[in-house]
């Protein structure tokens, strides 16, 4: 017993040391743990508005317990097929064409051999990112109006008779959508691929070139598998978002006209929530989208490390 005592109280003592020996690391660490417990956890507190009858008049321990009934009032709501439909549609068509879209642009970029061009490039690629969708979609808006660049461009060139309708037609809302999302994150979303790209071994490229490999089967061969465990962490993260929707970009573009083609889980819980205060419905509606969030990421998860035998987690 005694033997154990000292060896607890050992342990004790090496860990004190060593918590002493890094304490300019925990001055840097802490803070930003005390941030994250009162602004990340402490909230997680208002989750169970999602399961009682809350109004702004009383508190959060005043309000009636109504257990799942704002659940199955989402689940059987006439916007919630057609909500959920624009959300998976519109996300599953961004990661279908903007996951590869950046994969292939940090290979571009990688490729370039001026130094000073491939950080022109990149420069230009990320600005977009930094300009918020009040301005972005007030440029979009303009330049997709009947009167707008890209109908005076077709018409210039003969390829429409007549101004097309972008913005008020519902059944060009998702494309539209898609490629603004694209056209503003694609450059942003390279910044991992091209970290992971400037780590790889020179000496590996300079064998497949001596061995009569092309650019192409370097890139194959080589860029593309050594970049994977960076690729199947995107793409995890990606599928995990799918019933994220960009709230700014869906606020900013919708209109009375596409609202059913625009209307997204975000923008709902926006309005229900914000502007209509129906708090406890928009609370389990934010918390169904999180559960199956937390779904989305585990079958993800699973189907990479099934594909790479390697886990990304």
């Amino acid at each position: 017993m005694a033997n154990n005592s000292e060896a607890r109280a050992a342990r004790r003592q090496k860990r004190l040391t060593k918590f002493k020996n890094q304490s300019m690391y925990q001055l840097m660490v802490w803070p930003g743990i005390l941030l994250l417990i009162v602004f990340n956890f402490i909230p997680m507190y208002g989750i169970i508005i999602a399961f009682k009858d809350y109004s702004v008049l009383g508190t959060i321990a005043e309000a009636e317990w109504v257990g799942l009934e704002y659940f199955r009032e989402f689940l059987s709501d006439r916007m919630f097929w057609n909500v959920m439909r624009n959300t998976l549609g519109i996300s599953f068509f961004k990661l279908l064409l903007g996951f590869p879209a950046a994969i292939l642009l940090a290979v571009m970029i990688n490729e370039l051999v001026n130094e000073k061009l491939k950080k022109l490039v990149q420069t230009i690629s990320y600005l977009p990112h930094f300009l918020s969708w009040v301005i972005l979609g007030g440029m979009f808006i303009t330049w997709l109006s009947e009167t707008g660049l890209v109908n005076n461009i077709l018409m210039d060139l003969n390829l429409v008779e007549k101004p097309i309708r972008f913005l008020t037609d519902p059944n060009k809302y998702w494309a539209i959508a898609v490629i603004s999302d694209i056209w503003k994150e694609i450059g942003w979303n390279t910044i991992l691929y091209i970290a992971a790209m400037t780590g790889i071994n020179p000496a590996l490229y300079e064998a497949a070139k001596i061995d009569g490999a092309s650019k192409l089967q370097q890139i194959f061969k080589i860029t593309i598998p050594s970049i994977r465990h960076i690729i199947a962490l995107t793409f995890v993260l990606s599928v995990g978002g799918l019933l994220g929707s960009n709230l700014d970009q869906t606020l900013v573009l919708q209109n009375s006209v596409n609202y059913q083609a625009s209307e997204v889980i975000n923008s709902y819980v926006y309005k229900m929530g914000i502007q209509l205060g129906d708090f406890s419905y928009a609370t389990a509606v934010g918390l169904f989208v999180s559960v199956f969030s937390l779904i989305l990421v585990v079958v993800s998860h699973w189907f990479t490390k099934k594909l790479s035998d390697e886990s990304v987690f």
